[in-house]
């Protein structure tokens, strides 16, 4: 499984952009765009454990592929929706619960590394990790 691992962030583009469409405000978006972010995947099947870990939080998710979980970002906006695998790529497709906008993920594993695209309101961010 080509996500098993541990990822360490190493570059972003247009993050601080995508968090302003989605409201954070901008000590948040000035701190979450250095949160030295280290993502851990463990696949089993269509069952994925998740842990992240920041300078602001770790959380463990686990979701299956295909099945509705809640989720709250790192600025407390909560959301709802799943995961599904198209091709060899991540889409997580999820609602806010405080307005019913859409947020729409995306991890693929390109080379040695692991690419998140975020697409919020017409605006899209990009966060790139390296294995570690």
């Amino acid at each position: 499984m080509a996500y098993n691992g541990t990822w360490k962030i190493d570059r972003n583009e247009n993050y601080e952009k995508f968090m302003e469409a989605m409201g954070v405000n901008m000590m948040k978006r000035k701190l979450g765009a250095h949160d030295n972010l280290k993502i851990t995947i463990q696949q089993d099947g269509n069952k994925f454990t998740i842990k992240e870990s920041s300078n602001f939080r770790t959380i463990d998710i686990e979701f299956t592929l295909g099945v509705n979980f809640e989720y709250s970002l790192a600025d407390g906006t909560e959301l709802t929706g799943s995961w599904n695998m198209e091709g060899n790529k991540l889409v997580g497709t999820f609602t806010r619960k405080d307005n019913g906008k859409a947020l729409t993920a995306y991890r693929e594993v390109i080379g040695d590394e692991l690419v998140q695209t975020y697409r919020y309101e017409g605006v899209e961010a990009k966060r790139v990790f390296k294995r570690d």
